[in-house]
């Protein structure tokens, strides 16, 4: 029977899941003092609580031993291939291609704390000082790809940070959604440059009543199936 201590360890059924994508011993350096599993049990605890990494509570591995692992596999792209493997097993399992066809991008422009530095700075639209968190989901609104760059950064400009590392490697990625932050130069980028077909998607001008509300959802799951299929 396992043994959790908090609610954002890791169960068995999840370790089974994860484990076996992570990176095995290299063979160099000193061996491993710490599991793998309690590394991210401790992680999870952190991004879950929000607390600082020098809180992290004593019944886990030290911090900077936490911490160590963290950046390394942000480094690496241990975070990511994770992400995308999972990601792609989930899609398999809900009967779908591996790789989708659509996906949606969007923006969300946060606070952070005065620190100066490139990835600070001012999003006048959203009247928020801090950073901005891009994301390309697909229909199913598992994530893709992740940017956080300068609120200052438009959206207009934003969509070709998201999007130039993923060129080539979604290969079956044929249209998007967006809002209409991304209308003008990043629509034409994608379209011209990427050769996606980009849809707009304009927010009504006045609230829906329920009836036209599930018209508009209606007609917005129809055009993911026709654009997704089986992908």
């Amino acid at each position: 029977m396992e043994n959790r201590r908090y609610p954002t360890d890791l169960s068995d059924d999840e370790w089974r899941c994860i484990g076996p994508h992570l990176p095995g011993p290299t063979g160099q350096g000193r061996p491993r003092v710490h599991g793998l599993r309690a590394i991210l049990d401790a992680v999870f605890y952190v991004l879950k609580s929000g607390c600082p990494w020098r809180l992290l509570p004593k019944d886990f591995p030290p911090w900077k031993t936490v911490y160590d692992w963290f950046r390394r596999w942000r480094i690496d792209g241990t975070w990511e291939r994770l992400n995308t493997e999972l990601r792609e097993l989930l899609r398999v399992r809900l009967g779908r291609d591996p790789n989708p066809s659509a996906g949606i991008v969007d923006s969300q422009s946060v606070r952070t704390t005065g620190v100066d530095g490139t990835e600070r700075g001012f999003d006048p639209a959203k009247q928020v000082a801090g950073r901005k968190r891009h994301l390309l989901v697909d229909t199913e609104g598992l994530v893709l790809k992740a940017k956080v760059h300068s609120a200052k950064v438009p959206d207009e400009d934003g969509i070709r940070l998201l999007l130039e590392p993923v060129r080539g490697r979604l290969s079956r990625l044929a249209h998007l959604w967006v809002d209409a932050g991304y209308q003008g130069r990043g629509k034409r980028w994608a379209e011209e440059v990427l050769g996606l077909s980009v849809e707009v998607v304009r927010k009504p001008k006045k609230p829906l009543s329920e009836n036209v509300a599930k018209r508009w959802l209606r007609s917005g799951q129809r055009k993911a199936k026709r654009w997704t299929g089986k992908g």
